[in-house]
């Protein structure tokens, strides 16, 4: 017989959902709130997709975007099938924590970080421990050594601290915990950042992932992608197939492929941001700014007078949108992406008018 003075919310699973930056929409806006990239993605990548063709659309697409996946293999020096791809990279570690961290104990990663972690940690039902960072935001070593886990997750450079940890360090980590999954998430490291692609082979337990959306100015098609060993690699996929057969629609798969054809541009267009970057902390600390050494095509700064949440809806009255976090520890840094020198010349001009007035 059906109860039924059950409550219909005990049928619910609650959690606390992820929080993105704000989407504007305003033509004179300068939207620098969510790390995307300036700069419009290559011209080979327009290319495809004004080539592609619209009438295979009633196809479905490969099941494990077999192009995709080659080309990036082939981008990075390993074989197809140890490359996963995703939409996105926060597809690839939703994937990754379904499928590597069933063990009951818990996965490590810092108390300041991509907040996404603890949402999948959270919906997953996986037991977490996050773990503070030392009073200048880097990572120590010895705090994920001899501790027990069921996996640990990095990301490098951190975000929202932008602040990168040598692969040494990483490496540190990674040979002191062999029977624990290590995922480090290099989705700035084309910024300045070390990376650790290169110590695939030598370690089994490591996943590398990595995302189209930022360097390679994609976060519209959402691309993302792991490497790691084939044995990982297809555990994912069963997981992934479990799921959803095919994820990757086939426009992202070609213009996704495309977009690794063009090595000039997208290094001419790393560079750009970097050297932004460096215009954009001199002209912070010019008005008083403290920024975090920065390896990622955003800075973490405060400012040691006015306040982060003043400084943040200021800039609003101007069309101008930062990244705030009214979080323990960070309330008082706002995260800022680099933009074209334009917007970071104005940027700099309108913050100046707010410090004075302040």
């Amino acid at each position: 017989m059906i109860d039924n003075t059950v409550s219909l919310d005990s049928n619910f699973r609650t959690i606390e959902p992820y929080t993105a930056g704000e989407q504007p929409d305003y033509p004179d806006m300068i939207k620098l709130n969510t790390n995307e990239n300036p700069y419009p993605p290559s011209p080979k990548v327009l290319e495809a997709g004004s080539v592609f063709d619209s009438k295979s659309l009633r196809l479905y697409p490969s099941v494990d975007a077999s192009k995709l996946r080659r080309a990036i293999a082939s981008y990075y020096g390993f074989e197809p099938g140890r490359v996963f791809v995703g939409v996105g990279s926060d597809d690839v570690l939703a994937i990754i924590f379904q499928t590597c961290f069933n063990s009951g104990r818990p996965v490590l990663f810092p108390q300041i970080t991509y907040s996404f972690y603890e949402v999948w940690a959270d919906l997953y039902r996986i037991k977490y421990k996050a773990i503070p960072l030392k009073a200048d935001f880097t990572i120590d070593p010895k705090d994920y050594t001899g501790v027990e886990n069921g996996g640990i997750v990095i990301a490098n450079p951190n975000a929202p601290t932008s602040v990168a940890m040598p692969a040494e360090d990483i490496c540190s980590i990674i040979e002191a915990n062999p029977g624990s999954i290590v995922v480090i998430d290099e989705a700035y490291v084309d910024f300045g950042g070390e990376s650790v692609m290169p110590y695939l082979d030598k370690y089994r337990n490591l996943i590398v992932v990595r995302t189209y959306s930022k360097s390679r100015s994609l976060a519209g098609l959402r691309i993302g992608f792991a490497i790691a060993s084939e044995r990982i690699i297809s555990e994912m996929e069963n997981v992934k197939n479990s799921i959803n057969s095919y994820p990757m629609n086939r426009p992202s798969i070609e213009m996704g492929t495309a977009s690794l054809e063009d090595e000039a541009y997208f290094r001419d267009k790393v560079d750009r941001i970097i050297k932004t970057r460096t215009v954009l902390t001199e002209g912070l600390e010019k008005l008083g700014f403290k920024v975090l050494p920065s390896s990622t095509n955003f800075v973490f700064a405060t400012h040691p007078k006015v306040k982060a949440a003043y400084i943040f809806e200021e800039l609003k009255k101007y069309h101008i949108y930062v990244r705030h976090f009214r979080k323990d520890l960070i309330d008082d840094y706002l995260r800022i992406t680099v933009g074209t020198d334009q917007q970071i010349s104005v940027l700099l001009e309108k913050l100046e008018s707010i410090i004075n007035i302040e």
